[in-house]
């Protein structure tokens, strides 16, 4: 059934709860123009899986995958469908956008809407790859979630941000008001690191990997591949030191586990540490949404900005994929790192120059903040050129 509505944006806190599907669809187009403006990947992958594959680097993996190098890519995602006049949540409509672009060159693009941490939606991806496509040469794996049911056991675990030791206080912006102010955080329990770790760490990774390599569904030499972070100095407390980072170091350990199980067919596994951007995750973040406004400006003055595609295709070009066919080139911890633009000892002087000085009468002037709300808006298809937000739009867009 047809539903025509005009849609425009709703922001409750740090979420925008309507998204535009033409915006929305405008955006991956955005994306893939990119990516077929770069020269094509040489030794690129031919069959993709991408779990969390419906916004930020998760989508952009698919997108450079797909149409830098012509793989079939399956994606997994839990999003919302459009209902009863409602729109479809971003991720739906990006999915829905980036299946039809690829069927128009020919290319295989399959999603599953659910639960990835759950042993049903498992199954469902391993049938629906035996019946389509066979053995992936690449897993992408970028979920994020606040909660995951744990399959074997039932039990449900909450993520939480919080420091570990003692409570933290620093500045942050209040998105919705453009006020700059303090905030504290209790420190987190054992209990609260361990509920994060198991949402955020690797177990769910390695119980995907466990599960394609039972069903001989790795080819020889697939790399895996999970997103990580690591941040300035400024964040430490909230995010490396705390409890995010306790599951990031999880993570780490997952992947050199994965590496000896892959060791015996030529595969690998990696985390790769990315850059900050604006994403829907990183603005639930206390303190980071300051910082990323901050480092917008500072890395766009310097001409070495990168948003989800610039990164995710660099992360291709010269680590996964390289022309020259050698393997990555980690850090001395064994993790891929394309954030070392944002991590530039000049780029982060002059970040924290800025940062003690920064206040709510000057927060447009001294940081680009009204470019990080444009961005945010961007993720849930507002403010694209050429897209008429005054016109009635269709909702309801199927996916394949």
């Amino acid at each position: 059934m047809s539903i025509l509505s005009v849609v425009k944006p709703k922001v409750r806190g740090f979420v925008c709860v309507t998204s535009h599907p033409e915006g929305c669809a405008a955006h991956v187009a955005e994306q893939i123009a990119y990516v077929k403006s770069r020269p094509k990947l040489a030794r690129g992958p031919k069959k993709v899986l991408i779990l969390g594959a419906s916004t930020g680097y998760g989508l952009a993996s698919r997108i450079t995958a797909a149409f830098g190098a012509g793989a079939a890519t399956l994606g997994v995602f839990f999003e919302r469908p459009s209902d009863k006049g409602r729109p479809a949540s971003a991720g739906w409509y990006n999915s829905a956008a980036l299946e039809k672009a690829a069927r128009a060159e020919g290319l295989y693009a399959k999603s599953i809407n659910g639960d990835a941490f759950s042993e049903e939606i498992k199954m469902e991806a391993i049938t629906r790859l035996k019946e389509d496509i066979g053995p992936v040469d690449m897993v992408i794996y970028s979920l994020a979630s606040p909660r995951r049911t744990d399959p074997r056991s039932g039990e449900v675990f909450k993520s939480v941000l919080k420091p570990i030791g003692a409570p933290y206080t620093a500045k942050t912006v209040d998105t919705d008001k453009a006020e700059v102010n303090e905030v504290t955080l209790e420190p987190a329990t054992e209990e609260d690191i361990r509920n994060t770790t198991k949402v955020m760490g690797g177990e769910d990774w390695e119980m995907w990997m466990d599960a394609l390599r039972n069903h001989n569904l790795l080819a020889s030499g697939a790399v895996a591949v999970a997103y990580s972070y690591i941040g300035p100095e400024v964040t430490y407390p909230i995010y490396r030191n705390g409890t995010i980072g306790k599951a990031k170091e999880d993570l780490e350990g997952t992947a050199a586990r994965l590496n000896a199980k892959l060791a015996g067919t030529g595969g690998s596994a990696w985390v790769s540490v990315n850059k900050a951007v604006v994403t829907q995750a990183s603005s639930a973040i206390p303190v980071v949404p300051l910082y990323l406004s901050i480092l917008l400006k500072v890395m766009a003055e310097k001409k070495v900005d990168e948003g989800c595609i610039e990164q995710i295709h660099r992360l291709f070009e010269t680590q996964l994929c390289r022309a020259d066919g050698k393997p990555p080139t980690p850090d001395s911890r064994g993790r891929l790192r394309v954030d070392d633009l944002e991590m530039r000892p000049d780029i982060q002087d002059a970040v924290k120059k800025i940062w003690p000085n920064v206040n709510t009468q000057n927060l447009r002037d001294t940081t680009a903040f009204t470019r990080y709300q444009a961005e945010f808006l961007k993720l849930f298809g507002f403010g694209i050129p050429g897209v008429n937000y005054d016109a009635e739009v269709e909702l309801e867009v199927p996916l394949d």
